[in-house]
């Protein structure tokens, strides 16, 4: 029987760590996360792991953020407010990568959902070769990995071309790194797209949607990995997790606002605030 999803507490929300990299133009990264896990019912915080000077037609700059400063704003939350499920996005380079095994094999019950990102909506790279290297520890810690096509060619080292190469790819990671694999098909070809659920043990689950035609799609893998690091966070199953993020991301690719020039954000409000929604509803 499915859970119930949480009604939102103001008293003792699920706290969800996002660890990411900083978008400048707020449809991404820390800003995507942020506003999903809010619209979702969590309470976001924040260890930001590098500055980046992007908009919606690419990066131009990124600023590694220290690997001791990346800890130490973990630290300081975990300490204090205390944190019921993570997401990891841009780690910036393999010493942050590194630094973040190292910190968080102390944690081994606080569910992870790591996003490999690698490069950007626009086409930009945001992880090199040695950052890639790096990803092997967290992928282990990880208690769910949320690759997409492109991500998964470079973590397997294969040229995906169909469902099938998908399907074998994401068999691969789970098997190596005895994780659950939700391996993304939003960046396959067809009007009908197919994302699968790859159990270590043999499990799988398949989501088939037809696709939505928009070319705002900006920071789309960011807020579905942080939706369903906060469902996971307010005790959801992985299958009811992934299920409610990804009804989440297509309702926010329909609602998109089509901001700038190139791949614009996805509506992470869905057109309405829920102070919006509260002032209607009693006004």
């Amino acid at each position: 029987m499915p859970h119930k999803i949480p009604e939102i507490s103001e008293d003792f929300p699920a706290r969800i760590l996002t660890i990411a990299g900083s978008d400048s133009g707020g449809g991404a990264g820390i800003q995507a996360d942020i506003k999903t896990i809010t619209m979702l019912g969590g309470h976001a915080l924040t260890a930001i792991t590098s500055l980046t000077a992007q908009n919606t037609q690419g990066v131009t700059r990124i600023d590694v953020i220290a690997p001791e400063m990346v800890i130490a704003q973990i630290n300081a939350v975990m300490t204090d407010i205390g944190v019921s499920a993570i997401k990891i996005g841009m780690v910036g380079n393999g010493e942050v990568a590194i630094a973040l095994a190292d910190y968080l094999e102390k944690f081994p019950d606080i569910p992870v959902v790591l996003d490999p990102v690698m490069v950007a909506t626009s086409g930009s790279t945001l992880a090199d070769d040695k950052t890639i290297a790096a990803y092997d520890r967290l992928m282990f810690r990880a208690d769910l990995i949320t690759p997409n096509i492109p991500e998964l060619e470079i973590l397997t080292h294969q040229n995906i071309q169909s469902d099938q190469q998908l399907i074998e790819a994401g068999r691969q990671l789970a098997h190596q790194y005895d994780s659950p694999i939700l391996a993304k098909g939003g960046h396959g070809e067809g009007a009908i797209l197919v994302d699968r659920l790859i159990l270590p043990d043999g499990q799988e689950y398949a989501w088939q949607d037809s696709r939505i035609l928009t070319k705002n799609t900006h920071g789309t893998g960011c807020s579905l990995s942080s939706a369903i690091a906060t469902s996971l966070g307010q005790g959801l199953s992985l299958k009811e997790a992934v299920t409610r993020a990804r009804h989440y991301i297509r309702k926010a690719l329909e609602k998109a606002p089509s901001l700038g020039k190139g791949h614009g954000p996805i509506g992470h409000t869905l057109g309405i605030s829920a102070f919006d929604r509260w002032f209607l509803e009693n006004n």
